[in-house]
């Protein structure tokens, strides 16, 4: 039996607006964008489109957007898309707003720059984790896709039998939060180790040497935080993993591509969206270096020296095929 949800999906940027698609073609969900830009809501609202980040692609008309923050109070599942810098102040302002039994799940990165995962800031007893290898422009256009679900196994099923159902989009489960949003960060820390080899040698040899070394040091990741290792064989695991390092569609293969090929790249820079990656080597690197454990992640300490001690991308290959 279907039970009616009213689904609010914080963030109508490219991937909360790809979301919001989806689950309307459960037409048991009612779906709101929420947004501080007027200019896409306005769009939403009247030309069911999004224009700035999707020109060409009409919306279902069901969809409804909103700026106004009251519209929470009518939430049964929230879905934070915003930048992951601006959930925990963010949810703070909006926890007075909503029913006690509301479900919180987590689409952003899942960890602060200083290390902290976001699901344990926010001020909900009731959150999730929700990651997996999709590109939101697939799954704006249909395309079946698949995601790791964190959290209590309740919350999974309400997510797998009634709010997804009929949408295409497919969910693996685990109870450890953590897990997942650990993947989250990692993938792109990986996907510039192995976008390195292949910008140095376009061979895919090459990159599934490094790819196999890299699904091995996110394992020990997993064991170094406490966490279930066999998060690994989900979909937010080796399936993020393979669709981040090995698709050129992804921003952080990108960078290590670029760099591969001889570029200079300032891991200085403000675009949130590629230095993400960048942002992890550092946080990885010197945790481990503080745990006392850097020989246990090789490929992660050659990207730390090669991109804030001055290495170079010789010295990087060496040690990757040390």
């Amino acid at each position: 039996m279907y039970h009616h949800k009213t689904i609010v999906i914080a963030g109508a940027g490219v991937f909360g607006t790809a979301m919001a698609e989806r689950l309307s073609w459960n037409t048991t969900n009612t779906v709101i964008l929420w947004s501080i830009e007027e200019d896409v809501v306005e769009d939403i609202n009247k030309n069911h489109r999004n224009t700035k980040y999707f020109p060409t692609h009409f919306l279902n008309t069901s969809i409804r957007a909103t700026s106004d923050k009251q519209i929470f109070r009518s939430a049964d599942c929230i879905l934070l898309v915003i930048p992951s810098k601006a959930i925990v102040s963010f949810t703070e302002e909006i926890k007075a707003l909503t029913k006690p039994d509301c479900m919180v799940i987590n689409l952003a990165k899942g960890m602060s720059d200083d290390g902290a995962f976001i699901t344990e800031q926010i001020p909900f007893t009731r959150t999730a984790s929700m990651k997996g290898p999709t590109f939101a422009i697939e799954v704006l256009h249909g395309l079946p896709s698949s995601f790791t679900f964190g959290g209590r196994k309740e919350d999974y099923l309400v997510l797998k039998e009634n709010i997804l159902k009929g949408t295409g989009l497919y969910l693996d489960y685990t109870s450890d939060i953590r897990s997942v949003e650990l993947m989250s960060i990692l993938k792109n820390m990986y996907a510039i180790a192995i976008g390195l080899v292949s910008g140095r040698f376009n061979s895919p040899n090459v990159d599934f040497l490094v790819y196999t070394k890299a699904v091995s040091e996110m394992r020990k990741f997993l064991a170094l935080f406490e966490c279930s290792t066999d998060t690994i064989f989900c979909y937010c695991g080796i399936g993020d993993l393979g669709l981040t390092s090995l698709n050129d569609l992804s921003r952080n293969r990108t960078l290590g591509l670029l760099m591969g090929k001889g570029f200079s790249i300032d891991n200085r820079g403000t675009s949130a969206t590629v230095i993400e990656g960048s942002r992890t080597v550092k946080l990885m690197g010197e945790t481990t270096r503080q745990q006392g454990v850097q020989d246990e992640y090789p490929l992660v300490q050659a990207l730390y020296r090669l991109m804030y001690e001055g290495e170079s991308i010789n010295d990087y290959m060496a040690a990757v095929f040390a």
